[in-house]
């Protein structure tokens, strides 16, 4: 599995807008509601379904970066985008930090194992410090797209 092939490359948002923890859900669900993606579904029934997986426990994993994630039936298949803040958002992460680096992962309730899979290659693409620093430097989607791609190719060799 590969980021490229679950993130919507229309999607993904270089420089967020947003400064809550709501916001960033609701701009990012709304770009992938932009990119064609759940367009039978209100973006308020997938924001709902986001922030209530993030009531049972925070999605920032810590160290600047945070997946927010849900299963819902609007998406036929998995969908993704990516998101920057270079100012950091409070986020509740594991070690209190901002976040600066989001994920945000939609699959079809009756995948959770590719629900699992896509946050597993996530988190552990997002463990590399130089990913990392990589995307907080990155200023368009075509350069998030590109290192998206680089790790891709990395983490398979």
């Amino acid at each position: 599995m590969r980021m490229v092939d679950f993130v919507v490359r229309d999607a993904i948002i270089p420089k967020l807008t947003a400064n809550t923890k709501e916001g960033v859900i609701r701009e990012m669900v709304e770009s992938l509601r932009h990119a064609c993606h759940f367009q039978n579904t209100e973006p308020e029934d997938v924001v709902k379904a986001v922030l209530k997986r993030e009531q049972i426990a925070s999605t920032g994993i810590g160290r600047g970066v945070a997946i927010p994630h849900a299963k819902h039936d609007c998406a036929d298949h998995l969908i993704c985008t990516v998101a920057l803040s270079p100012q950091g958002v409070k986020f509740d992460s594991l070690d209190g930090e901002p976040v600066h680096i989001f994920v945000l992962l939609i699959s079809p309730t009756d995948k959770p194992g590719d629900h699992l899979r896509a946050l597993e290659k996530v988190s552990r693409g997002l463990r590399d410090d130089n990913l990392v620093k990589q995307l907080r430097q990155a200023t368009t989607s075509e350069k998030i797209w590109d290192i998206l791609g680089q790790a891709d190719d990395h983490q398979s060799t």
